[in-house]
């Protein structure tokens, strides 16, 4: 060797050969550094713009509705806009939407309702884009998210402030639970979303030793998804992404409280897709009241819907999927208990359950609900709960700052006492009201809260006094029934067994955790509980890990949506199988199986003696399967 570089270099004492080796390396590194830069650009994000909706500002102020409420248009026809073609229509609710911010009460848009033809276009359109997206490549997808990622961390401030327009959250929790969760899902995608959907080998077998086994996960076509409210911007965004990148097109029906907010997000993701050279169409928007949803819902075109929402209206949703055998992912809320071992430092873990049970005002699917504790340590966790819950401060983070400092010079103001935010809408605010007299009634104790509260300047904005109870038993209503409100129940037990049968004694079961100093012990009853997600010592984890399939089990629904699970659901699993050396060996029928059999005698000793050979248990049933195999073969 040494020879032969001798040869192409020449003397080793010669000073030209470190010229040599220097102009190699040059070369080397010139060629490496266009590679690089030619596969940068073509993995570079892509600009784009997508303007800033003028009621996302902090400043901006809008008409108080006298009663908000999302048919407000057909008390005030003022509300429609009168330069919209469906204008003529506003006599009928079914055709507008009224879309108001519920911390405050103020008019924001009326929205034009989708019907039913309009719905069976845009379906239409999705499917016409989606025969071109389902030929585009791994870097072609990933760019489309990347380049919505970039789009999403530069503004994030701006699209935390669409959501809290539109649901009346708070920023923190904005922040949280819709802008920290999709750039986790759009960074899992990016880096993992490739490996989980190409073609993937799979282990053979004795008999078919010749062959090569493939599962192919092939786009769908078109798929649906029907997403709840309390996360307008996650929820909307989360769907489409798995569906754009397993090479479908996706028709996205929002809820009517948040239509506006949602309008905004996915305008945002088909500006995106446009930029990036391909067709917008390949995500639709539908908003339409629910007499209309069973368009989408019973549409043969669809081929996959996912439902995040009510058990109510999930029922009704797997009921129409049934017409063409659509597959349906539900995702239908819970009764999440936290199990609290005996002997846990409460003090350690006291923040963590408030944010689990009033994040979003308690408008959250996998939110705590239910707090199971050690009957010695009950009234410790209720004053812990009880004094905390006291001290929140509710209110809108957009509304108008008053004071002598308030000038318009530009700079955004956000209120800085504001803990939680209003609910949706105030239109549960009586049976709320009711199911906790009701559990008071029976027993528990009404510890803080227990009623709507009244905004001192936000008159009608919807806003729930955080509560607490304590001494719930399992049988009350207040136990089994999903509240999503910011209503904590402390429930006592004397064993661990008793806790685990507290926790499972719903007909729930979407999420859980545990806590307590002993790790081991906590898994081990982690293990013992019938849902579908489980954090151990903390709240809520699993939905942040976008590895993790996302679902539950019970009336929570079924199917799984997140992770490889969710992206592969929205898949068809084709198994193919080649042989590993086509013009060497192939399948071949032996003659004594051949059509037409010649003896049913001897064809039978053939497979039994091949079926011994393969699967006998022993090499003495082994070599005499292979025995009767020879003999029936000849």
């Amino acid at each position: 060797m040494a020879s032969l570089l001798d040869a192409v270099l020449g003397d080793p004492d010669d000073p030209g050969r470190s010229l040599v080796y220097f102009f190699t390396a040059f070369v080397a590194a010139g060629i490496w550094l266009v590679f690089r830069r030619y596969e940068d650009a073509k993995n570079r994000p892509v600009p784009f713009v997508w303007d800033a909706p003028e009621a996302a500002s902090p400043s901006w102020t809008g008409q108080t509705l006298p009663q908000p409420s999302l048919e407000a248009h057909l008390l005030n026809p003022l509300l429609v806009p009168a330069a919209h073609p469906a204008h003529s229509n506003n006599g009928n609710g079914g055709k507008w939407i009224t879309c108001f911010d519920p911390a405050t009460g103020m008019h924001i848009a009326t929205m034009h309702a989708d019907d039913a033809y309009e719905i069976g276009q845009k379906i239409g359109e999705a499917g016409a884009a989606q025969r071109t997206w389902k030929t585009t490549t791994w870097n072609e997808r990933r760019r489309v998210v990347r380049s919505l990622q970039r789009w999403l961390l530069d503004n994030k401030e701006l699209c935390a402030r669409v959501a809290c327009r539109d649901t009346g959250k708070t920023m923190v929790d904005a922040v949280l639970g819709e802008i920290l969760t999709t750039l986790a899902k759009m960074d899992w995608i990016i880096k993992h979303g490739e490996n989980e959907l190409r073609p993937q080998k799979r282990r053979g077998n004795f008999i078919l030793m010749h062959k090569t086994s493939y599962v192919y996960y092939e786009p769908l076509g078109v798929v649906a998804a029907i997403v709840s409210w309390n996360y307008p911007l996650h929820n909307a965004l989360s769907p489409i992404l798995a569906a754009l990148f397993a090479g479908n097109g996706i028709v996205v029906k929002c809820s009517e409280h948040v239509a506006w907010s949602t309008a905004w997000f996915v305008g945002a993701v088909r500006s995106c897709i446009e930029a990036c050279g391909h067709d917008p169409d390949i995500v639709q928007l539908v908003t339409c009241w629910p007499e209309e949803a069973p368009t989408l819902t019973t549409s043969p075109w669809i081929r996959h819907i996912t439902f995040i929402g009510s058990e109510v209206v999930g029922r009704k949703v797997a009921e129409a999927a049934c017409r063409n055998l659509t597959p349906v992912t539900l995702e239908l809320g819970g009764k999440d208990p936290a199990v609290i071992m005996p002997g846990t430092p409460l003090e350690r873990y006291i923040s963590i359950w408030m944010r689990g049970i009033f994040q979003g005002s308690g408008q959250n699917c996998i939110g705590i609900e239910r707090l199971v504790v050690h009957t010695s340590q009950h009234d410790q966790l209720v004053n812990l709960l009880a004094e905390r819950a006291q001290r929140l401060r509710l209110g809108s983070v957009l509304a108008p700052v008053l004071g002598e400092d308030d000038e318009d010079d530009g700079t955004v103001r956000y209120r800085p006492i504001i803990d939680c935010g209003s609910m949706i809408s105030a239109d549960r605010f009586s049976e709320l009201e009711q199911i906790i007299r009701d559990a008071v009634e029976d027993g528990a104790d009404l510890v803080t809260g227990g009623e709507r509260w009244r905004h001192a300047y936000l008159e009608q904005g919807s806003y729930f006094q955080p509560t607490v109870l304590a001494n719930v038993q399992q049988g009350m209503e207040i136990a089994q029934q999903e509240l999503f409100a910011p209503v904590a129940l402390v429930m006592p037990y004397e064993t661990v067994d008793e806790a685990v049968e507290i926790a499972n004694g719903t007909r729930y079961g979407l999420g859980a955790s545990v806590y307590g100093p002993d790790q081991d012990a906590a898994l081990g009853v982690a293990r013992r509980l019938e849902c579908g997600m489980v954090s151990v010592n903390d709240f809520g984890v699993t939905y942040v890990n976008q590895d993790l399939p996302f679902g539950g089990t019970k009336a929570s629904g079924y199917g799984r949506f997140g992770g490889p699970e969710g992206l592969r659901g929205l898949t068809c699993p084709k198994a193919v199988v080649v042989d590993t050396f086509p013009r060497i060996i192939q399948t071949s029928i032996p003659r004594v199986v051949d059509y037409p059999i010649r003896s049913l005698l001897q064809s039978w000793e053939f497979l039994s003696g091949l079926m011994g050979f393969i699967y006998g248990l022993g090499w003495k049933e082994r070599v005499a399967g292979l025995i009767r195999l020879a003999l029936a073969g000849r």
